[in-house]
């Protein structure tokens, strides 16, 4: 008796924090697909399927530069294809991926990223390697600095002190 009561007091207490994570996740949704210009629930459903948040708008976005289904990208993703694969793949290179930024701007996390443009001519950013965590960086930091209207640099900046793009938004949105 005493562990299911003691059980149920700490699903409860769990409650708050889902309801805050899904209402932080709905918010960003509702901003990826502000972005995107399409319907909240279809980006939504992208998350259902198994993709995680904070990888939703890089399936949107490498879908639309490559004109592939946002389905076909995720399936290939749950296949185990990396995101450095799957760019390679549908040809989205990191030039495409690139959000301006000033050279002297911290980058938080995404400063090896942009360490690697800074090292590289310009007429040569297709050929760069990106790491995963680089690419899906990349692309909320070009979300989300549009869709809240900040500078990439500000979104950038902020990336270090946050573990989730989804957090990151929630933050900066306040």
């Amino acid at each position: 008796m005493q562990r299911a009561v003691l059980l149920l007091v700490a699903g409860l207490a769990t409650v708050p924090g889902a309801s805050a994570q899904d209402a932080a996740h709905s918010d960003y949704f509702r901003s990826v697909a502000r972005y995107f210009s399409m319907p909240a629930n279809e980006v939504t459903i992208l998350a259902d399927w198994g993709i995680t948040p904070d990888e939703v708008p890089v399936v949107l976005f490498v879908a639309r530069r490559s004109g592939v289904s946002p389905e076909a990208v995720v399936a290939l993703r749950d296949s185990g294809r990396s995101w450095a694969h799957l760019t390679s793949r549908y040809r989205v290179s990191a030039s495409a991926l690139h959000v301006p930024i000033r050279d002297d701007a911290p980058a938080g996390a995404l400063s090896g990223a942009y360490d690697k443009f800074r090292a590289t001519p310009v007429a040569s950013w297709s050929t760069i390697g990106l790491a995963d965590d680089e690419i899906v960086g990349l692309v909320n930091v070009r979300v989300i600095s549009q869709v809240l209207g900040l500078s990439a640099e500000r979104v950038a900046a902020s990336s270090v002190s946050t573990p989730t793009w989804v957090e990151l938004h929630t933050r900066l949105r306040r």
